[in-house]
């Protein structure tokens, strides 16, 4: 079995979605099942049962993920080991972003690396569906999430930047020639539900009640960045956005309207308190230095 074949197999496994794995690894739909078919061959057995609705792990699957995820793992850290040994570095410091703005923090990035030249520094996006599972799975050092996090095994660290929220709506809908909107207008339409979110944490993003105690209806399930672009450009829901993806993820056929009333959002980097580091202390201390970024004054779009 070949090193991406694997690593289809096992991202399949974590997501049991052709799409959303695909689009993980960059590849297409049709490669990732060339490649489940061609292990299933080679086994002599299916490791997944699929319809047009589920992907679920047969029991063949379950044990083969059981057995392939550490030493892919392990393969993986040798291979980054060897990486940094040639580069003079001694471990590298994996942060993800849930945000979109990692060019806006570039000063925390190069001032880390400035200061812990014998560190590498490795920036991902991470996905907001299953926010906190890449940091307990060991995937990343540090995720930067929106606050609070109130995880008891999870640590927050000071605040990265704090950013005004958008209203995305469809051009084609009735909020859509407007020039702002207020908080109170999100009980008029549908939202969108994003699964396994804690309520606290979805609620801190989006309120459960407008100021009149209006219910924000949670509406379509959407678990990825292009789901939630599908259900706005539909029409089926309005979502706000923090201020800074009008800027990273521009698009024409979205209209976006500032909720001045709306409260902003606060992110920082968070981590696992059991596996916390030097180099995360460090990263932490680097912000707190630095102080929180300040956002460009809010413009009109």
């Amino acid at each position: 079995m070949e090193l991406r074949d694997i690593e289809i197999f096992l991202t399949l496994a974590e997501e049991l979605h052709f799409g959303r794995t695909a689009a993980r690894l960059h590849v297409s739909v049709a490669r990732v099942s060339q490649a489940i078919k061609k292990q299933e061959r080679s086994i002599g057995a299916e490791l997944f049962l699929r319809d047009s609705r589920n992907v679920q792990l047969t029991p063949a699957g379950a044990q083969l993920r059981m057995d392939l995820a550490p030493i892919y793992r392990g393969l993986q850290e040798s291979l980054e080991r060897a990486k940094l040994a040639a580069q003079g570095k001694t471990d590298v410091l994996r942060i993800g972003m849930i945000p979109g703005n990692a060019y806006d923090l570039r000063h925390y990035w190069e001032t880390f690396r400035t200061r812990h030249p014998q560190w590498g520094l490795r920036i991902r996006h991470a996905p907001f569906h299953e926010p906190f599972a890449g940091l307990r799975r060991g995937d990343m050092d540090i995720l930067v999430a929106w606050l609070p996090v109130l995880e008891p095994d999870l640590v927050t660290g000071p605040a990265l930047f704090t950013d005004t929220r958008l209203l995305a709506v469809g051009l084609d809908h009735e909020l859509a020639g407007r020039s702002s909107a207020v908080l109170e207008m999100l009980g008029d339409f549908p939202h969108a539900m994003v699964p396994d979110l804690p309520d606290y944490w979805s609620d801190a993003y989006t309120p459960p009640h407008t100021p009149k105690g209006r219910n924000i209806v949670r509406g379509p399930r959407v678990e990825t960045t292009d789901d939630i672009f599908g259900v706005i450009t539909a029409g089926e829901a309005v979502i706000p956005f923090p201020a800074h993806v009008r800027r990273f993820w521009a698009r024409p056929d979205v209209a976006w309207l500032p909720i001045p009333d709306m409260h902003s959002l606060t992110y920082g980097p968070v981590w696992r308190g059991e596996t916390e580091t030097d180099m995360i202390r460090a990263f932490a201390a680097v912000v707190g230095d630095l102080g929180e970024f300040q956002q460009d004054a809010p413009q009109a779009y």
